[in-house]
């Protein structure tokens, strides 16, 4: 069955019609909310609540690109959920209790200690920097360097003209160059960045 089959028996009311296309897209639905989050247990919330929205409005779904409908409503829950956390900040016990040596990471076959390690710390760097970024700038990011969505699929999730899409891109990806760059001591050696300003 074809994408637009499934949406179509969703839309005439077959739940299993669209448990189908939350089996297609919730792996690339959480990578995107934790990504903007950068928590995993809020990217997981965000992610179901996203599929709720989705299963109310799915009739107000006009064709398209459904890949496109359905990130722009991860994204705005996202924001959301950004928002309520600036309005009310809080701090989870879970995170004082966490054994950084118990932490459960995924790892590759054959990879050593050492290796693990270094691939650890540079991305929890990385994921720090673009979670100090914008909200605007991160989402954009997110979608294009990660998700590897194209400037148009970006401009349909979050709404703006394909000229803001790559200006976002460009000062996120600059303003994440220059937080790595102001941490090249953090950086295993071999992925420390060359500063082209020198």
């Amino acid at each position: 069955m074809d994408e637009e089959a499934v949406i179509r028996a969703a839309q005439g009311g077959q739940l299993s019609a669209f448990n189908q296309l939350v089996m297609w897209y919730q792996g690339l639905a959480y990578n995107v909310a934790y990504r903007i989050l950068g928590d995993p247990d809020a990217a997981a919330d965000a992610t179901q609540d996203s599929f709720l929205k989705a299963y109310r409005s799915l009739k107000s779904f006009r064709g398209g690109a459904f890949k496109s409908w359905l990130l722009r409503i991860v994204t705005n829950t996202c924001y959301d959920r950004l928002r309520a956390q600036k309005r009310r900040p809080t701090s989870s016990l879970d995170d004082l209790t966490i054994d950084p040596e118990h932490a459960t990471q995924l790892t590759y076959e054959g990879e050593g200690p050492e290796e693990h390690m270094l691939r650890w710390e540079l991305s929890d760097l990385i994921q720090e920097g673009i979670r100090r970024l914008p909200e605007d700038q991160r989402t954009t990011l997110v979608l294009a360097d990660i998700e590897g969505l194209s400037y148009q699929e970006i401009a349909e999730i979050t709404g703006v003209q394909l000229g803001t899409v790559k200006s976002r891109l460009s000062r996120g990806r600059a303003r994440l160059r220059d937080y790595l760059l102001e941490r090249q001591e953090l950086l295993p050696k071999r992925y420390r960045l060359k500063n082209t300003k020198d």
